[in-house]
């Protein structure tokens, strides 16, 4: 069969197997923390399937002082691309106790979340299990790690100061680490990498580019390849362009890893590069990618573009 007949069997299974069920497409952390009005430690009190969910406010961490319980009532970025007669995507929340939540309030006062997959930290057995790119990874934090970095990102969504300190010790003390993988033996160090280099692309600190490159060519840590990626968006030089075109260029590299590094190339408008890039796009692969591993996840109409497509449209603004 022909490759491109091949993509498009895949794709017409792809769409059928989800017409049939309730997805939607999964919002990034960036835009949950830039629309939400709060951030908040709360405790879980009751759920009812008519009046929403209950919850008592431990710690407003960002955004004006709630009252000391509020009512959880609906999803505010949740964009559904087909819906079937049995919605059984919601999380079990009665075994829940503590939880953060990225909050925002409607016009009748009630609150809500992103969507049933986002826009909350779940906080078991001492530990946070954060996003800080995407619902598809999250890892493990204490709670003082993942307040100091979050109340940080949060401030700085919202045109406010942070705390520069704290952020600039805890990016060099995470990153002056050799790159961890996310093995059991090291998921601890590559987590605090992890988000250190999360924190530089939402912050947009330019003062890194030395530290993040040893995590961009690390290919035993896709995950913080994808990371040092999104990093590097702020650092325009011809070095750092060279390095994300090489990343594209390796064929060992998987779509999503690529994509992330046009997109951070994108964000340094490459003239020079105009004509390599006509070239990698002729050869680069047309098929979108879904962020979904199950056919079973709601969240699998979370399309990426193309390594091709996402090339075309770089090419397009230069």
């Amino acid at each position: 069969m022909k490759k491109s007949a091949c993509v498009t069997l895949f794709l017409f299974l792809w769409i059928s197997i989800f017409s049939m069920a309730t997805t939607w497409e999964e919002p990034w952390q960036d835009q949950i923390m830039r629309e939400a009005d709060n951030f908040v430690l709360g405790k879980v009190l009751s759920i009812d399937s008519e009046k929403g969910m209950a919850i008592q406010i431990v710690k407003n961490l960002a955004g004006n002082r709630l009252p000391e319980q509020v009512q959880i009532t609906h999803y505010y970025l949740l964009r559904y691309c087909s819906r079937s007669a049995h919605d059984d995507h919601e999380l079990d929340w009665s075994k829940v106790d503590s939880c953060y939540f990225f909050l925002k309030k409607d016009e009748k006062g009630n609150m809500g979340i992103s969507t049933p997959t986002s826009g909350y930290a779940l906080v078991k057995d001492g530990y946070v299990y954060a996003t800080y790119r995407h619902s598809f990874i999250k890892v493990p934090i204490s709670p003082d790690i993942y307040e100091g970095t979050t109340i940080a990102l949060f401030r700085h969504a919202h045109g406010l100061t942070y705390d520069q300190t704290y952020i600039k010790n805890f990016i060099n003390e995470s990153l002056h680490l050799p790159p961890a993988s996310f093995e059991k033996k090291d998921l601890a160090t590559a987590s605090l990498q992890h988000i250190a280099l999360e924190c530089i692309f939402h912050l947009q600190l330019t003062d890194y580019n030395d530290q993040i490159l040893p995590f961009l060519h690390n290919s035993k840590n896709p995950h913080n390849q994808i990371s040092a990626a999104r990093a590097l968006t702020w650092y325009h030089s011809q070095p750092t362009q060279e390095a994300l075109i090489g990343m594209i260029e390796n064929k060992k590299n998987d779509t999503f890893i690529k994509v992330t590094c046009i997109w951070a190339l994108a964000a340094s408008k490459p003239i020079a590069y105009k004509e390599t890039l006509l070239k990698l796009a002729k050869k680069a692969p047309e098929g979108p990618m879904s962020l979904g591993t199950d056919l079973s996840d709601p969240r699998g109409c979370t399309i990426i573009p193309s390594v091709r497509g996402a090339l075309e449209k770089v090419i397009e603004q230069l």
